[in-house]
């Protein structure tokens, strides 16, 4: 009894050796669907861009984008635009052999450029000669693309560049944060649009459309800022100061001083001469005068009044006493 049960023991272990190594050696099942499917999905797919979803859907973004990209507004796909959005500026101040000349060229430079003239302004001042001189100041817009090239060509019509400056502000972030508050707004209205479905009556129907209301104002405000910083991007100003080439103004020579001369009485003697001489001739050419011009005019009035004044003046003779 002793050995059947030793016997059925034994057989009972050999089976369990046995059933164990044939489940190691046992190749493992794939469908072949599955393997097909499997093997597309990575030819398909590589794994740098399986790394890249799996970070996006850990982070929880939809879509994994440069974090300075500026994207457009109400496009189908959020595709970036630009990666930085810079308003450029400058200021030139040229000196020209003639004014006309220089705005009429300036004109044809802003026009091949593709640009327009925002403002201009024309002046004349006087010089010292008497002539007046023009100056004028025109404030262009030209495509961003084409701000260095501008500025090289309007450098090539002057005499000589008096000044120069030129600056860039980066608008992107500002870009960035109007966009993010356009996408919550956006959101938000879709909401409240769901809100304004589900009303039960009148009154918070009116209340929702109101919020509304509010809520679409606002999205035009952060449009209107967004298509401003987009324009100003897109076009740099620049403003254009011309002055002529004035004549110059020669030094007016100084005299000599002449060094003095030493005394010399024998010279000092002849002046004093020469004086008396001449007041001598003063005085007999003014006697001449006065007797040969002016005497016999004033003369005879003088003595026909002396004659009038005796008739008049005289007393009658008082009778002798005898």
């Amino acid at each position: 009894m002793k050995s059947n049960v030793r016997i059925i023991a034994l057989l009972v272990l050999l089976s369990a050796l046995f059933l164990g190594a044939c489940g190691a050696a046992a190749p493992t099942f794939v469908e072949p669907a599955a393997t097909e499917a499997a093997v597309m999905a990575e030819e398909s797919f590589p794994q740098s861009a399986v790394d890249e979803a799996a970070r996006q859907e850990g982070s929880g973004s939809s879509a994994a984008l440069p974090a300075d990209a500026v994207f457009n507004t109400g496009a189908d796909s959020p595709a970036a635009s630009t990666t930085h959005m810079i308003i450029k500026s400058g200021e030139i101040k040229l000196l020209v052999e003639d004014s006309d000349t220089a705005i009429d060229r300036a004109t044809q430079v802003v026009g091949d450029a593709g640009g327009y003239i925002i403002s201009s302004r024309v002046w004349y001042q006087p010089y010292i000669d008497g002539e007046n001189y023009k100056y004028a100041t025109i404030t262009i817009g030209v495509p961003v693309q084409q701000f260095e090239r501008t500025l090289s060509r309007l450098r090539g019509l002057a005499v000589q560049v008096l000044d120069e400056t030129a600056s860039g502000e980066d608008v992107t972030d500002q870009f960035v944060d109007l966009q993010s508050q356009l996408t919550n707004l956006e959101a938000t209205r879709e909401r409240i649009k769901s809100f304004l479905a589900d009303a039960k009556s009148v009154d918070e129907a009116l209340r929702i459309n109101q919020e509304l209301s509010n809520i679409e104002s606002q999205i035009e405000q952060i449009k209107g800022q967004m298509n401003y910083l987009q324009d100003r991007s897109a076009f740099s100003t620049i403003t254009i100061n011309f002055e002529p080439v004035l004549p110059e103004i020669l030094p007016t020579p100084t005299p000599t001083p002449q060094p003095e001369d030493p005394w010399k009485p024998g010279k000092t003697f002849e002046k004093a001469k020469e004086s008396l001489i001449h007041s001598y001739q003063g005085i007999w050419e003014f006697l001449t005068w006065v007797f040969v011009a002016v005497l016999p005019v004033i003369a005879p009035p003088i003595f026909l009044a002396w004659l009038l004044w005796k008739l008049f003046t005289r007393t009658p003779k008082k009778p002798t006493q005898p």
